[in-house]
């Protein structure tokens, strides 16, 4: 039956209607204000009372959540994680793997091509190492790191159906070039992460993107302002960021975005299975993490991705920027959509998927709608 949502502050994702109406069923079927608004028979309405409507969250870097990781777990631990992760508006997902061996990597990707193949929340998959460098590893295994290679990401390619759209990776580390070459070919946009490139490098790398702004790179300096640099200043590069407060200060999120514009940022989870769990013991990669406040570190004190939820990032966005609701739909929906080219997705307008939020004044996420059905996440 065919859906519609009156009387909502509708954010678009390229305008906002304060007093409009959706009308959808696996799309969107039309979208205006309440004024031109007529009902139609047998069609299901929905009253928001001004409460708000944005598109879906797009994380494209996730490691997991809810007790699984996208390393070990089957196909259908991750399709049962991506349905938990409904309850924080994630619509569309790039399960992210880490460096590990090939064997790990190759079995990831099985299982993940498998849980792809019957949930269309899964847009495409994110290689985050093993192509990196030792001097800014992170949280990932260092005996597994590698230069970046063709044969690797053309065999992991086949393996995942096509499906990899994002490869983090550091240019620096020797001769990528016929790597890069493969990526382009194969509409893999080719991200900088955990890397010691300086910016001349990277002007002549083929990277488009950053990985997790400010963590597991060359920072900024005053004589070479290095990964962080190069993100901030490139206009065409967009960088992720882990809005979480502890990744990145909200100081200098707020200084990202005064530099950036929200037009260049997209927000991340880099979440890891402990994410929606109780504090505590939990792993990453065969390594041991401990959860403490908000916080999921090794034993060394490395920060090993986040607990963060996806509406927590968007909420904390804000606060910390001050930026409107428009920019921060931009940030979490619109850019990803449009630099990976998921064509249905991003944007709350007629022929586009029904993939949208309703939130409170608060912004607290009360609905999560999936390609028209209507999730309570309360």
């Amino acid at each position: 039956m065919t859906k519609v949502l009156i009387n909502a502050h509708v954010y678009t994702g390229k305008d906002s209607i304060e007093k409009g109406y959706i009308r959808f069923d696996k799309e969107i079927i039309s979208v205006g204000e309440m004024e031109v608004f007529e009902a139609q028979p047998d069609e299901e309405v929905m009253d928001l009372n001004g409460k708000k409507v944005i598109p879906g969250f797009i994380d494209v870097h996730s490691h997991g959540g809810y007790g699984i990781d996208n390393m070990d777990g089957t196909s259908e631990e991750i399709n049962e994680m991506i349905k938990k992760m409904l309850s924080e508006g994630v619509t569309s997902y790039f399960p992210t793997t880490m460096t590990q061996s090939d064997e790990n990597i190759e079995r990831s990707l099985r299982n993940l091509s498998k849980a792809a193949e019957e949930n269309p929340v899964i847009q495409g998959i994110h290689i985050e190492g093993p192509f990196i460098s030792v001097e800014h590893k992170g949280a990932q295994p260092e005996k597994y790191i590698v230069v970046a290679n063709k044969d690797k990401i053309e065999k992991w390619n086949n393996l995942s159906g096509g499906r990899i759209r994002l490869v983090t990776y550091a240019p620096e580390t020797g001769d990528v070039s016929e790597f890069e070459e493969y990526c382009k070919e194969n509409n893999i946009i080719m991200s900088v992460g955990h890397s010691d490139a300086k910016y001349n490098d990277l002007k002549e790398s083929a990277a488009t993107h950053v990985t997790h702004l400010f963590n597991a790179q060359r920072g900024l300096h005053h004589r070479e302002i290095g990964v962080t640099g190069f993100g901030l200043l490139e206009k065409a590069v967009m960088v992720e960021m882990i809005v979480d407060g502890f990744h990145i200060v909200p100081e200098m999120v707020k200084l990202a975005y005064k530099a950036k514009g929200a037009d260049g940022i997209e927000l991340i989870t880099d979440s890891m299975r402990a994410k929606g769990f109780p504090e505590g013991k939990s792993e990453l990669g065969g390594q041991k993490v401990i959860v403490k406040d908000k916080q999921a570190r090794l034993g060394d004190g490395t920060l090993a991705g986040s607990v963060l939820t996806y509406i927590d990032a968007f909420k904390n966005v804000i606060e910390y920027t001050g930026c409107s609701i428009e920019e921060a739909v931009k940030m979490s929906s619109v850019n990803q959509a449009k630099e990976f080219g998921l064509e249905k997705k991003g944007l709350l307008l007629p022929n586009y998927d029904a993939d949208m939020l309703i939130l409170e004044d608060d912004l607290t996420l009360l609905e999560t709608i999936l390609g028209g059905k209507i999730h309570n996440v309360r």
